[in-house]
């Protein structure tokens, strides 16, 4: 079975990035998608949105390097989560867990760029080569060490 997204669009937002409790790396951020047809009815979308989620490294890269209004290539993965909001109605989420996240344009403001910036990045768990992704044994974001 295969569960792959490759997706090409601008950040709607600034990532968020925290800290798990055991000290791992997350980011947060949506991404608008240009739709190849544009709709007939004017009131209707011409983008899709998807919710992103990176983790370790990568998590690190895009919230240093990555915001509002850039233009974004994500590899990743489908997952559904389910849960119960605060007025207690179940929800469910479909996201996109980003396995790597490259800049595919130059910052808007180049004060703090360091020119390598846009080329892109994926976790590599201390790894030489910093744009390889790592095995499917080797990511675990929900592992407690």
């Amino acid at each position: 079975m295969l569960n792959r997204v490759v997706l090409i669009g601008r950040l709607t937002r600034d990532p968020e990035l925290r800290t798990t409790s055991t000290g791992k790396s997350v980011v947060s951020f949506s991404i608008a998608v240009q739709k190849r047809i544009k709709p007939q009815n004017p009131n209707d979308p011409d983008a899709d949105f998807f919710r992103v989620t990176a983790w370790g490294q990568t998590a690190e890269f895009v919230s240093n390097y990555m915001s509002k209004g850039r233009l974004v290539a994500v590899d990743g993965r489908l997952e559904t989560r389910k849960f119960v909001d605060n007025q207690g109605a179940n929800r469910e989420v479909v996201e996109v867990v980003a396995d790597n996240v490259n800049g595919l344009d130059r910052p808007r403001d180049d004060a703090g760029d360091s020119g390598g910036a846009s080329t892109g990045h994926s976790g590599g768990g201390g790894r030489a080569n910093t744009n390889v992704a790592p095995s499917a044994d080797e990511y675990d974001p929900f592992a407690d060490n």
